[in-house]
Order: structure tokens, then C-alpha cells, then sequence
């Protein structure tokens, strides 16, 4: 048998062990949603120059043409950068502006720790897409409203939530 001539790599994560990837996607449904996908991509780009502390790398995603959806990888040192980055502005004003009025779209995401764990949610998509294609769809509502309590981590956030739960109406 000849000898492969892949170069196989891997990597060393040791030095971050609370290491947090989390995928996201915008998905158009109404054509005034391409408008507000297009309205997001220069605040992204925005807020990743900004560099927030904690993130280490952020990665475009193009998921479809036809719905229009997009989105991105990140990759975050741990939950807690993540969570007060999310918590905090530009991202506070796009998330309830969202919450009040989806602009035609739909936002959803999953989110992976190296310590195990995930959770994601789904904000008016209408098709099962990732984890809710196979896993059962339950309302966001009590432990399942924020990402840390999906998560399983204990305590409250230190950083106070963009939204609060009486805020998102329930269909």
C-alpha cells in the first residue's frame, strides 16, 4: 500500500478549556426581511472590529440563496464573554429590537461547549433547521428563556438580560 501523502493536523486546546463555538443564522421569510438581513451585515462587521473581549474568531456562513440565509461561526474563550458581550451593546438594541418586530426573518442559534453541553434557540423560524430537525421543538419560556439556564449553568448572570421574558409574547 503506498504511503498517504495527507498532512493531518490537529489541535492543541489546552489553553482553552471553557472554549465556546456558537453557530448563528439569519433566515429571510418575507421579502421585507431581505432588508433587514442586509441592514445587519455592516453592524456585524462593526461590532466584530470592535474586537469584544473574549471573542477569538468570527467566520461568515452562507447557508442558502433561496430562502436568503446567512450567518456565522464564533468561537468564544468561554460562556461568560459571551454572555456579557450578548447582554451588552450594539448587540442589546439588536436583540429587542428583534424581539419586538422580526423585520421578516427569522433568528436562531446553537451553541457548543468543550466541557459539554449545548442549547440553542429558534426565533421565528418556521422550519425545523439543526437541532429542531431531529430534537423536540418547546416553547422558550421559564428555565428554557436564556441561554445560561438551556445551558445548565447555575446562578444568575452578572450582566442583566436585553430582554425580559414578559417582553416576548408567546403565539
Amino acid at each position: 500500500m503506498a504511503k498517504s501523502t495527507v498532512r493531518r493536523q490537529t489541535v492543541d486546546l489546552a489553553a482553552y478549556p471553557d472554549l465556546v463555538v456558537i453557530y448563528l443564522g439569519m433566515r429571510v421569510h418575507k421579502l421585507a426581511g431581505i432588508g433587514t438581513l442586509l441592514k445587519f451585515g455592516p453592524k456585524i462587521s462593526a461590532a466584530v472590529a470592535a474586537k469584544p473581549e473574549g471573542l477569538l474568531l468570527h467566520e461568515p456562513i452562507f447557508y442558502s440563496l433561496f430562502p436568503p440565509h446567512v450567518g456565522m461561526r464564533q468561537y468564544w474563550r468561554d460562556f461568560q464573554s459571551l454572555e456579557t458581550w450578548a447582554r451588552s451593546l450594539p448587540h442589546q438594541d439588536w436583540w429587542s429590537g428583534f424581539v419586538r418586530d422580526s423585520g421578516g426573518t427569522g433568528f436562531w442559534h446553537e451553541t457548543y461547549f468543550k466541557r459539554g453541553g449545548m442549547e440553542a434557540i429558534y426565533d421565528d423560524i418556521f422550519v425545523p433547521l439543526g437541532l429542531s430537525a431531529f430534537a423536540s421543538a418547546v416553547p422558550a419560556k421559564g428555565a428554557m428563556f436564556s441561554a445560561r439556564k438551556r445551558a445548565g449553568f447555575q446562578g444568575e448572570s452578572p450582566v442583566q438580560s436585553p430582554v425580559s421574558e414578559s417582553e416576548v409574547g408567546q403565539p
